[in-house]
């Protein structure tokens, strides 16, 4: 008895739960972003693949349950890309946002002080974000090497002038607004990163489809939508994190126990800013759908033109992965 005739068949192809809900995606992307598959090994995530590319061809192991399915679902979604298929590297996963952007971001506030801190925690941030646009990037869209190389360093040019700046206009400003320079860094840094690691689907487009998955040719208005929502989630990720843990750390510090453990103060935000990001990076990657849709109307005119021709009024909205 194969497991197809022992449960109902399932569509390994969709997302567990309903996407076009925010509570749909919100439970999808805090499976995704589990922290814990970080620590599955790579013969376990093989292992998960293969159980799954078994069951689409309908040849899984007999005995084979519905949670055992889906676990080894949640361990192929959280380590291959959507598009390609390949194993990502470990820093670059949504799953490692949690432990990587927790340790960072934790930091990058704690060391505001000095130029020379505020120009190593920017490069260290930026370097992380630059790999995780990368390892989330539509596969349809090359980039070159050169391309790659002229965003990390646009990026984190502009995260440390924003940083370095603020530092100087805010010398004299209360510490509170010190406090929060970071985070207009790390967002100038987003809205440098993002558009300049995907510059080529803003140059070329992005591959759209109908709703049955059939390719129609490819967007720069889809590529532009898609990026926008991308940095509205990575900045609305960071948010509550680094504007409310300096609230929390000065009014801490007012106290005695406090100022006696100054060593303490980086681990503390640490810790701080991973409980905030525990909610937030699911909640910030369900803010829009991961297939995300644009109408035919609002395409470009030859692209709209093509379309209209080939299937007349029958396709009014196209699809395509927005990345993450």
């Amino acid at each position: 008895m194969t497991a197809s005739s022992e449960i109902p068949r399932i569509d390994l192809d969709q997302p567990r739960w309903d996407q076009t809900t925010f509570l749909g995606r919100l439970k999808h992307f805090a499976n995704l972003t589990d922290m814990r598959t970080v620590l599955s090994s790579d013969a376990k995530l093989n292992e998960a693949k293969d159980l799954v590319t078994k069951y689409r061809l309908g040849a899984a192991p007999p005995g084979t349950t519905e949670e055992q399915l889906w676990y080894a679902k949640k361990l192929y979604d959280s380590a291959f890309h959507p598009d390609s298929g390949e194993l990502q590297n470990m820093i670059g996963r949504m799953s490692f946002q949690v432990p990587g952007g927790m340790l960072i971001t934790g930091f990058m506030m704690q060391f505001y002080r000095t130029i020379p801190a505020v120009v190593f925690w920017q490069w260290i941030n930026q370097s992380f974000n630059a790999l995780v646009n990368y390892t989330n990037r539509n596969a349809a869209s090359a980039i070159t090497t050169k391309q790659i190389g002229t965003a990390y360093v646009t990026a984190t040019t502009a995260a440390v002038a924003v940083s370095v700046g603020l530092n100087s206009l805010t010398s004299k400003a209360p510490q509170l607004m010190r406090r929060w320079v970071p985070f207009a860094a790390v967002a100038a840094g987003n809205f440098a990163n993002i558009p300049l690691m995907r510059q080529r689907e803003l140059m070329n487009g992005i591959v759209v489809t109908d709703g049955n998955g059939n390719e129609l040719g490819k967007s720069k208005k889809a590529a532009t939508k898609g990026i926008f929502q991308v940095f509205v989630s990575r900045v609305s990720m960071a948010a509550p994190g680094m504007l409310f843990c300096p609230i929390i750390m000065q009014r801490l510090e007012r106290y005695t126990w406090m100022q006696r453990i100054q060593f303490l103060h980086g681990p503390i935000q640490v810790m701080l800013v991973g409980c905030f990001l525990v909610f937030m990076v699911p909640t910030a990657c369900a803010l829009f759908p991961q297939r995300a849709s644009l109408s035919v109307e609002k395409l470009e005119h030859d692209l709209r033109t093509s379309i209209q021709e080939r299937y007349g009024d029958k396709v009014k909205t196209v699809y395509f992965n927005k990345g993450l």
